[in-house]
């Protein structure tokens, strides 16, 4: 997969090495490899009274009770299941945590100079959690890759 430059505007270098992708009501982000724990099919959580929208509950992972993230309600989503939705079960700093998405679909192998600033707009989530866009292209359709800080996310959340 080719990746192509967008702006002249870089982050700082060894922001991302290995990103997985993570698809999201038809947008791609990226989280950083090395907090990924593992990636299983989605099973319904043991949902806790009082817990936001967006915290569907806990489940038992080998022993260790395990909050589960909706990343759709989060960033301000319908909620939709199907049969591509999964949990990318997370480990950040002492805490493991899984998000649930639409989908995962590929690692990719970003170089610093591909990564361009995110340009500073509104929305589900707050402009500190993106890290940087990378341009993806695909052939005759290019696509913008958004790369998250998924530990300051939950963090902001109390999750991590």
């Amino acid at each position: 997969m080719d990746v192509l430059e967008v702006s002249p505007q870089v982050v700082a270098p060894d922001a991302f090495h290995e990103v997985l992708t993570l698809c999201l009501g038809g947008e791609t982000y990226g989280i950083d490899i090395l907090c990924v724990q593992e990636i299983r099919t989605f099973e319904q959580p043991t949902r806790l009274a009082g817990s936001p929208a967006y915290v569907l509950g806990v489940t038992n992972l080998r022993g260790v009770i395990v909050p589960i993230v909706d990343l759709r309600r989060r960033f301000g989503l319908e909620p939709a299941f199907n049969g591509n939705t999964v949990t990318v079960v997370l480990n950040l700093k002492s805490r493991t945590v899984g998000v649930v998405v639409d989908g995962v679909s590929d690692v990719l192998a970003l170089e610093t100079t591909q990564i361009r600033k995110a340009p500073p707009v509104g929305g589900a989530i707050d402009v500190i959690h993106v890290t940087g866009m990378v341009t993806l292209d695909q052939g005759s359709n290019a696509r913008m890759l958004i790369l998250i800080d998924i530990a300051s996310l939950l963090s902001d959340l109390g999750m991590a």
